[in-house]
């Protein structure tokens, strides 16, 4: 766990780093724009409350249901498969792929909006791809693996997405886009 907060702590830090540094030095009629800054600034501070909201609904969620007995801190020893984790196998994660990006967009880095961060998504998606599906397999065998195949790492359902932030599904929602 320790070593996961310190990779994104890592990745933040120095992509806003890297990316003030090129900003500074290719991007300076952007970066010193006030009306660019405010633009992103106001998409960052809207992105970063969605993003928190949905930690905080998906960790609660994780919380009640994922722990059975005295076990440490943001652990857990149960599989959730209800709720929004009816629907996909990562939501909190879905949420915090965003964080980059919101990071990006509150400094008004160009070249973290553009460049860094998607890759910075890209690499956690590598991450819960490689790290997190096989753990979890270890962790719950069969039952992960069936799980695997009823539902996606991630969907783009309206009713799912409504879900992530603890909001009430759609009712007769059709959309049925999974990543």
């Amino acid at each position: 766990m320790f070593l996961r907060m310190f990779i994104w702590v890592v990745m933040l830090l120095g992509g806003s780093v890297l990316s003030l540094w090129l900003d500074w030095r290719w991007a300076h009629t952007l970066l010193v724009s006030p009306p660019f800054h405010l633009v992103t600034l106001v998409a960052g501070v809207f992105l970063l409350r969605w993003v928190l909201q949905v930690s905080r609904h998906t960790g609660r969620l994780l919380a009640r249901q994922g722990r059975e007995g005295n076990i440490p801190r943001m652990e857990t020893n149960r599989l959730v498969t209800t709720g929004v984790y009816a629907c996909m196998r990562h939501p909190m994660h879905w949420g915090l792929l965003f964080f980059p990006w919101t990071v990006a967009l509150i400094l008004g880095s160009p070249f973290f909006i553009a460049v860094v961060a998607p890759l910075e998504m890209l690499f956690m998606l590598a991450l819960i791809r490689f790290v997190e599906e096989p753990e979890a397999i270890r962790k719950f065998g069969v039952a992960y693996r069936e799980y695997q195949q009823q539902v996606p790492m991630f969907s783009l359902r309206l009713s799912c997405l409504r879900q992530l932030s603890g909001q009430a599904p759609a009712q007769g929602a059709s959309d049925d886009s999974t990543i």
